[in-house]
């Protein structure tokens, strides 16, 4: 035994690592400017996109936390992931507006909509936000293969090992190694999601046996506590506020070379990772039988539990490789998202406005190892993967207020924002438990405040203050009117498209404009629909979520199925 693990498992394990590396460092030729570092050219198709979809939102630590959720409270603790499960339908109507506003990052968004003080300001937040869920994702896969590697191998040590080989690859290649190589790791989600499963049910004698040593509950998705029907409500419309301004989306949402696969790719990415969280939560509920006795505390060392019990030699290192696989796709993504934030948002206009290309790719690339230290300070003193995460739906749902009002009000203004992040925060801080003064509710109450509160406030705040200067607004509703493929509709008007990639159009072409021809968009015409709607005009919108609320229906179906067997 090696740190805990047969030879085979470490082969298997270095194996991985090497085919990594190799297909990382084969795409920095493809790189040639910032701007297919931070979006990779805009010229990933509908497959490259569903696997970064996929990879750049899941992660070790969310099964982890899911499983060990799960092991308490049973299948109710899947809300701690399928909080974003209604919203995704969503994510079709979301992806055409990242990448009709062609910025490169969601500082961009702010700055432009609504002045260059909230551009910082949410620069500030996101740079928080990566942080803190990159120490979330390190902290958990640490957890799990410090029980992996049977005590062996210290958490901090396997933390900063990762670190060191998730460096190696991904700074040189940015986002167009991410699009390439998460079609590898996405296949290895996969496997982490699902591969426990049989081993867990032949060792408890099959599903009947297993729920013979477990009450009701456990395979009830809404739970007795911690998830119960008004938590899963309010984390449910709190995620999809909050989901919008994760920095890393519009990457996700806007590196596609049309507007297809930027909706395919978002939406149907994210519809696999709801699947894979079905497997996390039977893990944990399967693990309460198994191996009843964890303590609340430690719940989440359920998981790496379960794989040191149950997986013969071989699979251990194939569930390792798995683990691994599955943090580096979304702590790519974070990377070169924060790097995009520090270079352009703050270096660029703070310190050296006007840089060539290998500056500006030079500081993109150093200021990717420091969000990664940041992240790995972070893994370090973090106590728990669950208290991390409530915390980051908060400051996201601050700033998502301020995001859909601006892409569906045009009246919504900075002054409106500014108060609606300030009350926001002060209702968070009053109603939660972090002061002695305070009221100590529950996450579920702290949002059925500060949600309300946040966009009263800035509704009321827009009306009886200044509009944003006319030219802006023009330039800014100009973009999310002119479809990808019209681009000379935005020469016309001297509006320029950063980084504007292959600009390839949707559909067949036809008279007149792509707006006419099904290509609408329902959000940001929201207001005006009485005067504008034709199922024409929002064609590709209608169908595509439709179809989404049917896959949300069926993964529902499939939950509810499987919960139910035996």
């Amino acid at each position: 035994m090696i740190f805990g693990l047969a030879p085979l498992d470490i082969i298997v394990i270095v194996v991985y690592v090497l085919i990594i590396i190799y297909m990382g460092w084969r795409t920095k030729n493809k790189v040639k400017n910032s701007g297919d570092y931070f979006m990779g050219g805009r010229k990933a198709s509908k497959i490259m996109m569903i696997a970064n979809g996929f990879g750049g939102a899941t992660h070790t630590d969310q099964a982890i936390g899911v499983a060990g959720a799960t092991y308490e409270i049973g299948l109710g603790g899947i809300w701690y992931q399928w909080m974003y499960l209604f919203a995704t339908p969503f994510f079709w109507l979301l992806g055409p507006v990242y990448r009709r506003v062609r910025y490169v990052t969601t500082s961009d968004f702010f700055e432009e909509r609504y002045g260059v003080k909230h551009g910082v300001a949410y620069s500030l937040m996101g740079l928080l936000y990566y942080i803190m869920d990159t120490g979330l994702i390190l902290k958990g896969t640490g957890t799990a293969l410090h029980a992996v590697t049977h005590g062996e191998i210290s958490s901090s040590v396997i933390i900063i090992s990762i670190t060191i080989f998730f460096l190696l690859y991904s700074v040189i290649g940015g986002l167009a190694s991410a699009l390439v190589v998460n079609l590898i790791q996405g296949f290895f989600i996969l496997i982490l999601s699902f591969l426990l499963i049989p081993f867990a049910i032949n060792a408890g004698g099959g599903i009947e046996a297993i729920k013979a040593h477990l009450p009701a509950y456990m395979f009830s998705f809404v739970a007795p506590k911690e998830a119960t029907l008004f938590f899963i409500i309010m984390v449910v419309i709190n995620g999809l506020i909050g989901v919008v301004v994760q920095p890393h989306q519009m990457a996700l949402g806007g590196a596609g070379k049309s507007e297809k696969s930027c909706r395919t790719g978002w939406t149907y990415g994210t519809f696999t990772k709801r699947i894979a969280t079905l497997g996390w939560a039977f893990v944990g509920v399967l693990a309460a039988a198994l191996f009843p006795g964890i303590a609340d505390s430690h719940r989440e060392n359920a998981f790496g539990l379960m794989v040191v019990k149950l997986l013969p030699t071989g699979l251990l290192g194939l569930m390792v490789a798995a683990m691994i696989a599955a943090i580096l796709a979304v702590l790519h993504n974070y990377m070169v998202g924060g790097s995009a934030i520090i270079t352009r948002n703050l270096y660029k206009k703070f310190f050296v406005k006007d840089m060539d290309i290998k500056k500006e790719l030079k500081i993109a690339r150093l200021s990717s190892i420091f969000l990664v230290v940041g992240g790995v300070t972070i893994a370090l003193i973090l106590p728990s993967v669950i208290d991390g995460l409530v915390i980051v739906w908060h400051f996201t749902a601050f700033f998502g207020i301020g995001f859909w009002m601006a892409i569906m009000w045009r009246k919504a203004n900075r002054y409106g924002l500014w108060a609606s992040l300030i009350s926001t925060t002060l209702c968070t801080l009053y109603s939660g438990p972090y002061f002695s003064f305070g009221l100590g509710w529950t996450t579920a109450y702290q949002i059925a405040l500060y949600l309300p509160v946040g966009f009263l406030t800035m509704i009321i705040v827009s009306l009886f203050t200044k509009s944003e200067p006319e030219e802006n607004l023009n330039r800014f509703y100009t973009l999310l009117h002119t479809p990808v493929g019209e681009e000379y509709k935005l020469a016309e008007k001297g509006i320029d498209a950063v980084f504007e990639g292959e600009s390839v159009a949707d559909g067949k072409k036809s008279e007149g404009s792509l707006e006419e021809n099904g290509h609408s968009l329902l959000l940001v015409d929201l207001l005006s629909l009485h005067k504008k709607f034709s199922f024409k005009r929002y064609r590709e919108d209608i169908v595509g979520f439709l179809w989404a609320t049917l896959f949300v229906i069926g993964i529902l179906g499939i939950g509810l199925l499987a919960a139910r067997i035996g």
